[in-house]
């Protein structure tokens, strides 16, 4: 017999496959009245991003009904595919490929062997204290001074961003509810859904409604459209609250601040591109680049969110 919170999962994820589906049906109507040789650079857009949130979506789905073995696995890989991602754009000398070995095949798997074992204490201090003094002495070994502090904090911010930050996402099923532990995987459907959704509208609302940039050197986005993604997360916060220990107030308290959280890490990553010359971390998804453009949001939420759960709501 299914438990509650599987029944739980299931009657979310087919909330949100109806929901996907309506909007392709949404996008393949609009995509109709387009003039026949014409294109819409809006449709094409939206459409991209929505076949982004179907795979996201099936994905997750299957990560979060195989338990905390597929959660932890799948984040140990998107952590590996992130880190991938942000050290092909750094420069690297050749005394750093000891420390980029021990990052890859040592550090980030004992960082998620940490979560599954829920050994909080060595998780929450691994990288910020012991790789964090390990990798530069590696480096220091090999006898190059050469761009040594820049590629040392170019390595470690690495870890932290990508291995450290990302691995708090698993680190939720620690979580003990007080009607029952194996509802924690809820929290992190609750926090997905309301990062992802704060983002959403924040991006077509700052496009369609926002003058008054944030940072107009760095990226695009608008107080008016920040406002209006954090009260969208807010929302669907108040809506979720079932799923959480928060309550309807803690919900909506928790939602805003994991949307607002991640728009700053958004703002962030936009900076670290602007640096770096480029427009995406990579071409994973064409038209929306990798896994850090998708993730960048929930990088900077999700120690955050973490965290505070663990500080108020234990």
């Amino acid at each position: 017999m299914m438990s509650q919170t599987t029944l739980d999962l299931i009657f979310l994820m087919l909330a949100v496959f109806g929901l996907l589906a309506a909007l392709t049906v949404f996008a393949e109507l609009w995509r109709a009245r387009v003039p026949q040789g014409h294109t819409d650079s809006a449709l094409e857009a939206f459409a991209v991003r929505l076949h982004t949130w179907w795979g996201l979506t099936i994905v997750l789905s299957v990560a979060v009904l195989s338990g905390k073995i597929g959660v932890t696995l799948l984040f140990a890989f998107v952590s590996f595919a992130a880190l991938r991602e942000f050290l092909t754009l750094t420069a690297k000398r050749r005394a750093d490929h000891l420390s980029l070995v021990l990052a890859f095949f040592v550090i980030l798997p004992l960082q998620y062997l940490f979560v599954w074992l829920d050994w909080m204490a060595l998780f929450t201090v691994f990288i910020p204290v012991y790789a964090f003094l390990l990798l530069p002495v590696v480096s220091a070994m090999r006898g190059d001074p050469d761009r040594f502090l820049v590629s040392v904090a170019e390595t470690q911010w690495g870890l932290m961003i990508c291995v450290f930050c990302i691995s708090h996402v698993p680190a939720l099923l620690t979580f003990d509810i007080q009607d029952g532990a194996d509802r924690s995987i809820l929290l992190i459907v609750f926090f997905a859904m309301v990062v992802q959704v704060g983002d959403l509208f924040e991006y077509y609302a700052g496009r369609a409604f926002g003058r008054s940039r944030i940072a107009p050197e760095i990226s695009t986005k608008s107080f008016i459209g920040v406002g209006v993604g954090i009260s969208a997360a807010a929302l669907v916060g108040a809506a979720l609250s079932w799923i959480t220990p928060f309550g309807v107030i803690g919900s909506i308290g928790m939602a805003a601040m994991a949307s607002l959280t991640g728009m700053f890490g958004s703002l962030v990553f936009a900076a670290i591109k602007r640096d770096k010359d480029v427009k995406d971390w990579s071409h994973l998804i064409p038209g929306h680049g990798g896994f850090l453009d998708q993730l960048d949001s929930v990088i900077f939420a999700a120690p955050v969110f973490y965290h505070i759960t663990h500080l108020i709501w234990s």
